[in-house]
């Protein structure tokens, strides 16, 4: 039995604590700790207190963990525990981000770059039409595709990226000793044959109930770069998943679509309340994204910058900052410049008025 796991298990099993306190428990011991610590210790930590603390020292279903495991191995199942380095970092910003998650298949859940495709489960023809041509579309890009694996648009997204040779991932709102729905059992396996993969933070024998579905939305949602809602009414699981990425401060788009269609009534909301960009044209969105276009092998060659350019004080910490990495964002640009806010602000409008930087979705900037 591996001890380490068993421990990582049982933490996800004790009453009153959730991925939150797990993590705050997290930054005081590992897990195994956290079950040999003296309560008085436990109850002191902020965020955990009295009554958590005593749901801990009372917990003794070691067994259920046992049993998890078991089945872990049986079914070649890779378990991955918040502070694993295959465990998705996008998951990481996300305050409530699960304490472990379960995962079959091969593609790789921190790939460079990751869109979620979300809608309603009954569809039009025209949210298929949209769906096939933005998948195929931008298929040149290596983009993985994740989705939820339920009916209507979720399947549509999956089976267009396994057409288009992308991995595609679906999160599940229960454990993997069943598929649900039922009539994607054949779909399913085609993902993980195809590069794809499975995962979901819910152990086996977990049922797919309604609970399940907010919580199963929060990882989608985590997980991408982008979340595209192709067609959806007012209510339901997408505008759920819409109104988690922004609250993640993840970059969402819409497909608008008639106002008189009730399936479009959601899109067209969060266009409307600046919830999500109007996506009409995947050029765009590739442009919005920082992503560059790719023609046939070759990449499409960005504004050369001038070579020549003065920079003042200011600029060059700034410039200095972003070498460090891919990108940056706005807050930790005026943290650590030692600049005040507006020298900051101005600094960076000049240097992208010289192609020397450039503005990413969520306040982000990177060298040009």
């Amino acid at each position: 039995m591996q001890t380490d796991l068993l421990y990582q298990l049982a933490l996800t099993l004790i009453p009153n604590i959730g991925p939150v306190q797990a993590k705050i428990l997290l930054q005081h011991c590992d897990a195994e700790e956290v079950f040999h610590a003296k309560k008085t210790y436990l109850e002191k930590i902020e965020g955990i207190g009295p009554i958590r603390a005593a749901s801990i020292a009372a917990f003794k279903d070691f067994s259920r963990a046992e049993e998890e495991i078991r089945f872990i191995e049986k079914y070649k199942i890779k378990p991955l525990f918040v502070t694993d380095n295959l465990y998705p970092k996008r998951l990481l910003n996300c305050y409530d981000s699960p304490t472990m998650l379960y995962y079959k298949g091969e593609a790789d859940l921190n790939a460079p770059k990751i869109v979620a495709i979300i809608g309603t489960r009954s569809h039009t023809d025209y949210a298929k039409q949209v769906t096939d041509n933005l998948v195929k579309t931008i298929a040149a890009q290596n983009i993985s595709i994740i989705s939820g694996l339920a009916f209507g648009v979720d399947a549509i997204a999956h089976k267009a990226a396994i057409k288009n040779g992308l991995p595609t991932v679906g999160i599940l709102a229960h454990g993997l000793d069943q598929i649900y729905p039922a009539e994607h059992s054949g779909l399913a396996k085609d993902m993980i044959r195809h590069n794809g993969g499975l995962l979901t933070e819910f152990k086996s024998r977990s049922k797919p109930d309604r609970h399940n579905f907010p919580s199963r939305n929060r990882i989608v949602a985590g997980m991408s770069d982008a979340t595209i809602v192709i067609e959806t009414s007012i209510k339901g699981g997408s505008m759920i998943t819409a109104e988690l990425a922004n609250g993640y401060n993840k970059d969402v788009f819409a497909i608008p679509g008639k106002i008189t269609d009730n399936k479009s009534a959601g899109c067209n909301y969060l266009i409307k309340s600046n919830k999500a960009v109007l996506l009409s044209d995947t050029k765009d969105f590739l442009q919005l994204m920082g992503w560059e276009e790719v023609s046939g092998n070759k990449k499409i060659k960005k504004q050369q910058k001038e070579i020549f350019i003065e920079l003042s004080k200011e600029e060059k910490t700034v410039i200095n900052i972003l070498k460090e990495k891919d990108a940056v964002s706005i807050d930790e640009i005026n943290h650590r410049s030692g600049l005040s806010s507006s020298a900051v602000a101005a600094a960076i409008l000049n240097l992208e008025l010289q192609n020397v930087i450039l503005s990413l979705p969520g306040k982000l900037y990177r060298i040009g």
